[in-house]
């Protein structure tokens, strides 16, 4: 009799353990796992709390011919800063695109806001692709919470989702980090660690919004931070000199941080950075280049050329928060987006002084074919006039933008007739977005070589 319990035991326990691993292979068969990856984190006792999700590589070009594109986002984005930065890097850097921008920044808002408004201050132009840079606000200045995080997720989604319905391809930007908590805001709460944790959360969540929706995703946040705790020992900080990557407030950042949000959302719409190649044989005498550059003459060590496509050029001191120079440091601003390469193969491989403008410096023949990036080498060169002309005419356009957007699309008039507003407004605004493309000439310019003899 135990005999026969025990063998009815086994015969049940096979048969429960064959329907357990029935149940788990149906329960798995639509499910997929991994990769569980993150991003490397230094060795800082700064990044101990932190365990971001790593970032996707950017993707080919976004970008088509005369796109028109929208820059979207809180008081950051209306601060017209890293927007200036990106619409006057593809006016002057890849002219060739023809692509014209409209910045909507809205201060104080959070993703709910512009769902509410995209309708009518963003679709009424017919963008073709766009960039939003929210969650600075969505964070609600307090340490993370669940609800908080399906809060952002839901409303971020909703906004990628309209701007989908319109065959509008997207960027979805994170955050970027904070210096300080935000002094003006009543219900902060928790300290500047637990928030910059929840803005590296919000990060994560707005990279499975642009996972799940299959759009492009621009990692603002994990540059940022490391950029704010690295940089002022970079930058030789003082206590009378800080250095402050996320600005003054610690919520707005200055030029510096401003470069990080543009070199991100830039490499997120696929730019390669190729701005240009210039080719010299010193030996035979010939020299090309590539589209955007013309050789005019090349006599004596000395090449002319006219170029219609500019470098990248940041002014500023090199070492102040508040400097586009010094933002180019922060990241590889040159390497990624800013390679005007100019190669030249020397004879009995001397060594050459390569003066562009007003620069002279000495370069191996084992650089020189290698090859040398002009933008980096020369930061004051011949372009930076006519580069900081068409920022200026940038920097106008864009502040009537905010005007246009804020002031008169919701006004009292606007409501009674609003393309009667769109009509008046872009009266005004189309004399200052063609002052743009008239800012945008040919530069003509010098290299001049110098082999330098052996001694």
């Amino acid at each position: 009799m135990n005999r026969l319990v025990f063998l009815l035991f086994l015969v049940v326990l096979l048969h429960a353990n064959h329907a357990t691993a029935q149940t788990e292979s149906r329960t798995s068969q639509n499910v997929t796992f991994g990769p569980y990856e993150y991003e490397a984190k230094p060795d800082h006792d700064a990044f101990r709390s932190f365990n971001p999700r790593k970032a996707p590589q950017p993707g080919p070009l976004l970008l088509q011919k005369g796109d028109r594109l929208a820059i979207c986002g809180d008081s950051i984005t209306e601060q017209k800063m890293y927007s200036r930065l990106i619409e006057t890097y593809l006016t002057a850097c890849v002219p060739q695109l023809q692509i014209t921008a409209r910045q909507y920044g809205w201060s104080g808002e959070k993703t709910d806001g512009f769902l509410r408004r995209m309708e009518q201050d963003c679709l009424t132009f017919e963008p073709t692709v766009a960039t939003l840079a929210y969650g600075m606000n969505d964070s609600r200045y307090r340490p993370f919470d669940a609800t908080n995080g399906q809060w952002y997720r839901d409303h971020y989604t909703a906004i990628v989702r309209q701007f989908k319905d319109r065959d509008i391809r997207v960027v979805v930007g994170s955050p970027g980090c904070a210096g300080k908590i935000a002094s003006w805001v009543k219900s902060r709460a928790g300290t500047l660690e637990q928030h910059n944790v929840h803005l590296c959360a919000l990060r994560d969540i707005a990279m499975d919004v642009a996972e799940r929706e299959q759009v492009r995703f621009a990692d603002i946040f994990w540059p940022m931070y490391q950029a704010q705790i690295f940089a002022p020992e970079q930058h030789q900080a003082t206590p009378e000199r800080p250095y402050l990557v996320a600005g003054k407030d610690g919520i707005h950042p200055g030029w510096a941080g401003q470069v990080i949000m543009a070199w991100s959302m830039l490499r997120a719409l696929g730019i390669d950075g190729e701005i240009g190649t210039i080719a010299v044989d010193a030996t035979s005498g010939n020299v090309d280049a590539s589209a955007g550059h013309q050789i005019d003459s090349f006599a004596d060590g000395k090449l002319t050329l006219t170029s219609s496509r500019y470098p990248f050029c940041g002014p500023g001191a090199p070492n102040d928060h508040n400097s586009i120079r010094s933002g180019m440091t922060l990241v590889p601003f040159n390497d990624d987006l800013n390679r005007l390469i100019l190669k030249v193969r020397t004879p009995a491989s001397q060594d050459c002084r390569v003066t562009w403008g007003t620069v002279s410096r000495v370069y191996s023949a084992e650089q020189l074919t290698a090859g040398i990036n002009l933008a980096d080498e020369f930061p004051d060169n011949p372009f930076c006039d006519a580069f900081n002309r068409v920022s200026e005419a940038v920097g106008k356009k864009q502040a009537y933008e905010t005007q246009q957007v804020k002031r008169d699309f919701h006004s009292r008039d606007a409501k009674s007739d609003f393309d009667a507003v769109v009509k008046r407004t872009e009266v005004i605004r189309a004399p200052l977005a063609q002052a743009i493309a008239n800012s945008m000439q040919p530069v003509t310019h010098t290299i001049s070589l110098e082999l330098i003899s052996e001694n």
